[in-house]
C-alpha cells in the first residue's frame, strides 16, 4: 500500500463501526467511511468529544452535528503547500489526504526532470495535485466542471504563496476540453485523472468508468508529448482493482511509450491501532 506518512497537520487517529476519527489541524472530525467494516477497539474520550461528527441519513445524505463551534473554514499544511478545509454537506472536507504519496512523487518526479514540464489535471477538484506540481515548477491546466471547486482550487494555490505561476483554470467538461486540445495540437508532458465511477453530463451525455476509461486514456495519450515525463490515474470505485489499472496502463502507454506501470492502493495510517485504512486505488506510468 502507498500509505501517507508525513503529514503533521492532518492524523487519522482511530477508525471503527463505519467510522473514522481524524484531526486536521486543530479540529478533529468524525466521519462515515464504507470501508471501515471492524469495530471500534474502544470508543474513548477522543471519539465522543470530537468537534463535529457527520451522520448518514437514511433516505441519502447526512448533516453535521457540531460539538462546539469551529472556524467555516481553516487551512493546513502538507510541507510547502497550504490547503483550505471546508466541512461540505456530503461529509468530504475538499481534501484527500491520502493524495499525498501521489504529491510527493509528482513533485519529484518534475523536479528532476530537468526540463520545462506542462501538467494537465483533469477532474482536477480543489487542485491538491495542481498546487503540487506548480511548486514543483511545472505549467499547469486545472479542468473541473464545478465551478466551486475550480475556484476553490485557485484560493488554494493562491493560500500557497503561487499565485504568480504558471496555472490556467478551466471550468469545463474535462471530454469536451481534451477533443478541444486534440484540434487545438495542444501537448502535455504529464497528464493526472481522478475520473469518478459515474457521471451525467448537461445534455444527457453519460460516463462510465468500466467502458469508457481506456478509450477516453486513448484520447488524452493523442495530446502527451513524443517524451512524457508521468500519467497518473486515480480511482475510488468500489470493486475495481490496482490490476486493472497496471493492464489498461500496459495496454495503452506501455504500448505505446514502455515506461514503468506501478499501481497499488492507497491508503493512511491509523495511529491507534497501527493499521492502515485503504483509500482507493492509483495506477502510474512513467518513463
Amino acid at each position: 500500500m502507498f500509505a501517507a506518512q508525513d503529514w503533521m497537520d492532518y492524523e487519522l487517529i482511530d477508525t471503527g463501526s463505519g467510522e473514522k476519527l481524524e484531526r486536521w489541524g486543530n479540529v478533529v472530525l468524525r466521519r462515515p467511511d464504507p470501508q471501515i467494516i471492524w469495530p471500534i477497539v474502544k470508543e474513548t474520550g477522543e471519539w465522543k468529544n470530537a468537534d463535529a461528527h457527520y451522520h448518514r441519513s437514511s433516505s441519502g445524505g447526512g448533516e453535521w452535528e457540531y460539538r462546539q463551534s469551529i472556524p467555516e473554514r481553516w487551512t493546513i499544511r502538507y510541507d510547502q503547500l497550504q490547503f483550505y478545509i471546508k466541512p461540505t454537506g456530503f461529509k468530504h472536507t475538499g481534501l484527500f489526504p491520502e493524495q499525498a504519496v501521489n504529491w510527493r512523487w509528482m513533485m519529484d518526479k518534475i523536479a528532476h526532470s530537468g526540463r520545462k514540464i506542462r501538467v494537465l489535471n483533469l477532474f482536477a477538484y480543489t487542485g491538491g495535485a495542481s498546487v503540487a506540481c506548480a511548486y514543483a515548477g511545472a505549467d499547469v491546466c486545472h479542468v473541473d466542471a464545478s465551478k466551486g471547486v475550480v475556484q476553490w482550487a485557485k484560493e488554494n494555490l493562491h493560500l500557497s504563496g503561487l499565485g504568480d505561476r504558471p496555472v490556467r483554470f478551466i471550468t469545463d467538461d474535462v471530454f469536451k476540453f481534451v477533443q478541444r486540445e486534440q484540434r487545438r495540437g495542444s501537448k502535455y508532458d504529464a497528464i493526472i485523472m481522478d475520473p469518478p465511477s459515474y457521471g451525467r453530463g448537461p445534455n444527457g451525455e453519460t460516463w462510465k468508468l468500466e467502458t469508457d476509461l481506456y478509450p477516453f486514456i486513448e484520447s488524452c495519450m493523442s495530446i502527451l508529448t513524443d517524451q512524457p515525463l508521468f500519467f497518473l490515474i486515480n480511482s475510488y470505485t468500489t470493486g475495481l482493482s490496482a490490476s486493472v489499472l497496471t493492464n489498461v496502463l500496459s495496454l495503452s502507454l506501455g504500448r505505446k511509450f514502455q515506461g514503468t506501470i506501478t499501481s497499488g492502493e492507497i491508503g493512511l495510517p491509523i495511529t491507534k491501532s497501527g493499521l492502515s485504512l485503504p483509500c482507493g486505488i492509483l495506477g502510474r506510468w512513467e518513463a
